[in-house]
């Protein structure tokens, strides 16, 4: 795991969101040279990624699943012109096949999914839930080619926005991405996690608490984990943004707080979701 310096005490920040957090954290696992593979509507993990490029990895390159390009310059999070982000800076395109196929198992990029079940092994499901597969409770938007890169990538993360039982399931109602599997072949199940609670890991091949953030206790993080979770013998509270960061991300990175759209449900996501086409002239 990349080692990023704790800031220091006179540069963290007080004022600062979930959503600014998660960011930060996921930014922190990113080393100068990385390639990152970025998925479809994660403006949370596209922030991290720019915010690290902007902090401490300039020469990190990033493979994106919209438009199938690979780039290297950035631009601020958008909706409507999400093109300008992936399209616009690529270096070169391909197809999602090859960089499904091809590209991805090759270079091994970090990438960071977002999981709408995970067990405690950090398998994970993004196809329905419910266990009538014709007719479930849900329809979740698909695998998209999860299941070719979770059994061989050594650089899998997820992340998960909201916290619940609903999401840390004991039995998963589909299998789509591979985690720490006794069955596994090749790869590695995921390396780190982080919520809207807390960071974890899964060094005993179990997930693990390795960190709980401000205002949050373990025990509150046991109660919306539907599996016994084991804690890191040295788990301590999650380190704060510094004040540079939270300035990037609202200023520079992510003016309309397109990020925040992930950690946002029903009538404010909605309301939030308006408010950022408005802004781009879109309504």
């Amino acid at each position: 795991m990349p080692s990023i310096p704790e800031p220091a005490a006179d540069s963290t920040a007080v004022d600062y969101t979930i959503d600014e957090l998660i960011a930060v954290c996921i930014a922190r696992q990113v080393r100068d040279g990385d390639l990152l593979a970025q998925g479809l509507a994660t403006p949370l993990v596209a922030a991290a990624y720019i915010l690290a490029q902007c902090t401490h990895a300039p020469n990190i390159f990033y493979a994106s699943a919209i438009g199938q390009g690979i780039a290297q310059d950035w631009a601020p999070l958008g909706l409507v012109r999400i093109e300008e982000l992936w399209l616009g800076k690529a270096l070169a395109n391909t197809s999602f096949i090859a960089l499904a196929a091809d590209w991805l198992p090759t270079y091994s990029p970090i990438e960071f999914f977002r999981p709408a079940q995970v067990d405690s092994q950090g398998n994970f499901n993004n196809i329905a839930i419910g266990k009538n597969y014709e007719r479930p409770r849900l329809r979740l938007p698909g695998v998209g080619g999860i299941p070719d890169v979770s059994v061989q990538s050594t650089h899998m993360y997820l992340y998960v926005p909201r916290h619940s039982r609903a999401v840390f399931v004991k039995e998963l109602d589909y299998l789509s991405g591979l985690g720490h599997h006794p069955d596994r072949q090749r790869g590695a199940g995921p390396r780190y996690l982080i919520t809207d609670l807390g960071q974890f890991n899964w060094a005993n091949g179990l997930m693990r608490l390795t960190s709980y953030h401000r205002g949050v206790d373990i025990q509150r993080i046991r109660a919306k984990t539907g599996f016994e979770l084991e804690i890191a013998p040295d788990v301590h509270e999650t380190p704060p943004p510094t004040t540079e960061e939270v300035r990037l991300l609202r200023e520079e990175i992510d003016p309309l707080g397109v990020r925040r759209l992930e950690t946002l449900a029903g009538t404010a996501r909605r309301e939030h979701l308006r408010d950022i086409l408005a802004q781009e002239g879109a309504l």
